[in-house]
């Protein structure tokens, strides 16, 4: 009797930590989710353009141009410079319009 109860009582903490463990993850999820959700949303309303995985991966690629036109202006390579800037804000600005 008294062995039954021990294990029970086993069974029970491991399932409350369990069940613990699982609340505290959807719990952090959860509240990711909403931050990245708001961050995406303030993001694209700031800007003016749709909350697309298509708008949000020209936004991330004419700013990997502008990146490579500093990059670039480090290494005091004026062509590259400018070519890099005027690729990356023709890239913008198409998807800003």
């Amino acid at each position: 009797m008294e062995i039954d109860n021990f294990f029970h009582w086993i069974g029970e903490q491991l399932g409350a930590a369990i069940r613990f463990i699982v609340d505290s993850l959807g719990w952090l999820f959860d509240n990711l989710y909403g931050a990245i959700d708001s961050f995406v949303r303030g993001l694209t309303g700031a800007l003016g353009i749709n909350a697309s995985i298509f708008s949000l991966l020209i936004l991330l690629i004419g700013i990997a141009m502008l990146w490579g036109a500093v990059r670039a202006l480090m290494r005091r390579s004026v062509v590259a410079t400018l070519l890099w800037t005027v690729l990356g804000v023709i890239v913008l600005s198409w998807l800003i319009h």
